[in-house]
């Protein structure tokens, strides 16, 4: 018999929605003084450079504010969960690029594109609410809030390649940190359900993961543990598992921890 699957983790709508203004708006404030050399410097995502990672990031604000506008709901039951929703942003990474390179050099402008997506989003996502509303957003239909928690992760994703393409610190909202780190340790628990390994991602997150023996007291036999920025970096293949130990960036201990083979989470 497969191991039972927990029910899943609720997200405060407001809160996150609050954590989704504050990482753009760390994002925005970077952006606003970046040189034309500095928008022209290379990404570690393939082709791009920052002047077409920048535009993503405001296009993924933006698309929010383009579903809510939709004026039919799709439906009364979401086609995706926000558990699902790691596994199936891949199948639309060609035509995501197609967008950003065509809005990039559109838009010269970055803090104009930047304050019109902030202006949208906020007219669209008002501060009340429950988030219960359907969405049709590009990979399937999904409840605002749980759009929104995907927004943490886009958000938290790409400001760690922003810095690492331009050696800056922008900073982490914790909220939005904690958001994106929860979802992605959810749905590794999520893809390999089971209780002998635990994962903890100090301070936000600890999960059980992979069938076999299930300890019931005291520490367990297999721990896999490390920081949120690491985690996530392996979670969407920003490093490689085998790498990240070998640097000392996670521990990992027993005979079952080693998630080599279930990682990333995101292609």
């Amino acid at each position: 018999m497969p191991p039972a699957k927990k029910r899943p983790r609720t997200y405060d709508h407001l809160r996150t929605r609050t954590a989704v203004l504050a990482q753009f708006a760390h994002v925005r404030d970077a952006v606003a003084v970046l040189t034309p050399d500095q928008l022209a410097r290379p990404t570690r995502l393939g082709d791009w450079t920052v002047r077409e990672l920048v535009a993503h990031v405001a296009i993924g604000l933006s698309s929010v504010t383009g579903s809510v506008a939709l004026a039919e709901p799709p439906g009364p039951k979401p086609h995706v969960t926000l558990l699902e929703w790691p596994s199936v942003t891949a199948a639309h990474a060609a035509r995501i690029a197609e967008g950003v390179e065509e809005v990039a050099a559109g838009h010269p402008d970055l803090t104009t594109l930047f304050e019109e997506a902030e202006a949208g989003f906020t007219g669209a996502v008002p501060a009340t609410g429950t988030g219960e509303r359907l969405l049709a957003t590009r990979v399937g239909s999904m409840r605002l809030t749980d759009y929104l928690v995907t927004r943490t992760v886009e958000l938290i994703v790409h400001t760690d390649d922003l810095n690492e393409a331009l050696g800056l610190e922008i900073p982490y909202d914790r909220q939005a940190l904690a958001a994106c780190t929860r979802l992605l340790a959810d749905a590794l628990a999520d893809r390999a359900p089971g209780g002998s390994v635990e994962v903890r991602v100090p301070p936000f997150a600890v999960v059980q993961c992979i069938g076999g023996p299930k300890h019931t007291r005291g520490t367990p036999p297999n721990v896999v543990e490390t920081g949120p920025l690491t985690w996530i970096r392996l979670a969407t293949g920003r490093t490689e598992w085998a790498r990240a130990l070998e640097d000392a960036e996670v521990s990992a201990g027993g005979e079952r921890a080693d998630l080599a083979e279930l990682l990333p989470l995101m292609g």
